[in-house]
């Protein structure tokens, strides 16, 4: 799911939709309108779920489309390989993620974990 809002709504932190891929933004710089046009934005972000560095120049008062980005727990199940399976707490759904490399200590069997679920993908994220 995703809505849209005005760039210049936008905060450092927070979330967008570059290239239908939802990012997290690093950065937004803002130019002043000039004498022929209007305030021009760069949002600089970098996406969730490849970690690609991508940006977006457009006027403030653009629409983007943001996605709804929701960070839920789950238990671990098993641990099979580099592949975690997962239970998630609140509908007892079960799948499997890859484990990050750098949460790889951290994930153990019967623990319960983090996990960011944004259009349709899902990825564990201990943060």
């Amino acid at each position: 799911m995703k809505q849209q809002v005005e760039v210049k709504e936008l905060k450092e932190g927070k979330y967008v939709l570059i290239d239908e891929e939802p990012c997290v933004i690093k950065s937004i710089s803002k130019s002043k309108p000039g004498k022929h046009g209007s305030a021009k934005a760069r949002v600089d972000a970098i996406g969730i779920f490849d970690n690609q560095k991508r940006s977006i120049v457009g006027p403030v008062s653009d629409k983007i489309y943001v996605p709804l980005v929701e960070r839920k727990n789950a238990q671990v199940i098993t641990i099979t390989g580099d592949v975690a399976q997962l239970m998630d707490m609140a509908d007892y759904s079960t799948f499997e993620l890859p484990i990050p490399e750098e949460y790889k200590e951290r994930v153990k069997e019967g623990e319960e974990i983090s996990y960011l679920t944004a259009m349709g993908k899902m990825k564990v994220d201990m943060r």
